[in-house]
């Protein structure tokens, strides 16, 4: 039985069309190189473009890369936010500051990757209970905000 991909292949592109998007895709070499190497024009490359078959692999190609980039991120995002834990300790003022602003924003942009991308990406398990200190770099960070 044949996939959507390979039906594709077959019934709408020419062997000229897959090399471009492998390239495009899997190569080193920016689009113009690309299409240089080739030797297709930007006309056809556009009108490429506009047909279905090209498309809809390509865009199948940008999905692809997409989901392994969420991938590597819902992999060390636990990862981050650990380090963002350490930093608020950090005797310089600023990066405990700007590790607590990071570290109030991190629950708020996983549950938003979780609804644009349709599938949970995981979010960071923080510590339950924060220290004192730490508590209260939270707390006055929110201040400084605030007063922004």
């Amino acid at each position: 039985m044949m996939g959507k991909t390979e039906q594709l292949r077959e019934k709408h592109l020419t062997k000229r069309q897959l090399a471009v998007i492998d390239d495009l895709f899997g190569g080193e070499l920016d689009e113009q190189a690309v299409l240089d190497k080739h030797k297709v024009s930007r006309r056809l490359y556009e009108k490429w473009l506009g047909d279905e078959g090209f498309n809809e692999q390509f865009s199948l190609r940008i999905a692809g890369l997409n989901r392994q980039s969420q991938v590597i991120i819902a992999r060390y995002l636990p990862l981050a936010a650990a380090k963002l834990v350490q930093l608020t300790e950090c005797e310089k003022e600023e990066t405990a500051r700007r590790a607590c602003l990071d570290i109030m924003s991190l629950p708020l942009l996983s549950g938003q990757k979780a609804e644009q991308g349709g599938a949970d990406m995981g979010q960071a398990e923080l510590p339950q209970q924060l220290s004192a200190e730490t508590a209260s770099r939270l707390l006055v960070a929110l201040a400084e905000e605030a007063d922004k």
